[in-house]
């Protein structure tokens, strides 16, 4: 099986983005809003000028202006927001951020694998091994702190012990099939590899979210997806070979 990692920046994601500012991005992409909606929405927070066009360049990626090598991903998303608008914004921002910023995705899977026995993890053991992996240049805490700060606004966690733990919040329950199966899309795409069917729901990139369908069924049925299998009862999901 084939590396299937794509091209994108290594941190990026610099910015706390509210989950409100992301959702008026998907649906002014989505024509089912404008961009001075998105653009009020931003001005309520009250940042200054170059605050502003950093959160608007990380919004940009995201749903706005992908970079090229999303950019069908993302029409994909926004189909399925289009056709189902009672489909999360913070379900498809999700994907797209760990499909697009790796860093995003990291604190994501720390979160979730720190958590996953109790519910809860210390933000200190957090940045830490996001330095070990990142290195202890400038910026890499204050970048890590922003993307927790966003995940915590996104729903998926809250602060407490004065901000020192951070808690999980109830999964949501993604029950659009044309979602869940894009969001296993941008899982494969983030991790870079083929992954065990048996696997996909406790990956911990995805710990904001449960899964009650039959994902093997849904991978079978997604034309983006496909299944390898190795050995009679081992089956593995990855990214299908475009023509």
């Amino acid at each position: 099986m084939t590396d299937q990692k794509t091209s994108a920046p290594k941190i990026g994601f610099d910015r706390f983005i509210a989950l409100e500012w992301a959702a008026a991005a998907l649906r002014a992409r989505a024509g089912m809003g404008t961009m001075e909606d998105m653009d009020e929405s931003l001005d309520q927070a009250g940042m200054g000028k170059e605050a502003r066009r950093k959160s608007l360049t990380v919004l940009k990626r995201l749903w706005l202006q992908p970079y090229p090598e999303f950019s069908d991903f993302a029409e994909r998303g926004i189909s399925i927001f289009k056709d189902d608008p009672s489909v999360s914004a913070a379900v498809l921002t999700w994907g797209m951020a760990i499909t697009t910023y790796p860093f995003f995705g990291k604190v994501a899977e720390l979160i979730g694998r720190l958590s996953a026995l109790q519910g809860d993890c210390a933000v200190a053991e957090v940045r830490r091994r996001m330095s070990e992996i990142y290195g202890e240049r400038e910026g890499t805490q204050r970048t890590t702190y922003r993307v927790i700060q966003t995940q915590a606004d996104w729903g998926a966690i809250e602060h407490t012990d004065k901000g020192k733990r951070l808690v999980r919040l109830p999964q949501t329950n993604v029950s659009n099939e044309d979602a869940v199966a894009w969001l296993i899309e941008a899982l494969v795409r983030y991790v870079g590899k083929a992954l065990p069917v048996s696997a996909i729901s406790s990956q911990a990139v995805l710990y904001p979210f449960g899964f009650e369908q039959s994902l093997g069924y849904l991978i079978s049925r997604s034309p983006n997806l496909a299944v390898h299998s190795q050995g009679p009862s081992s089956q593995y999901v990855m990214l299908a070979q475009s023509d």
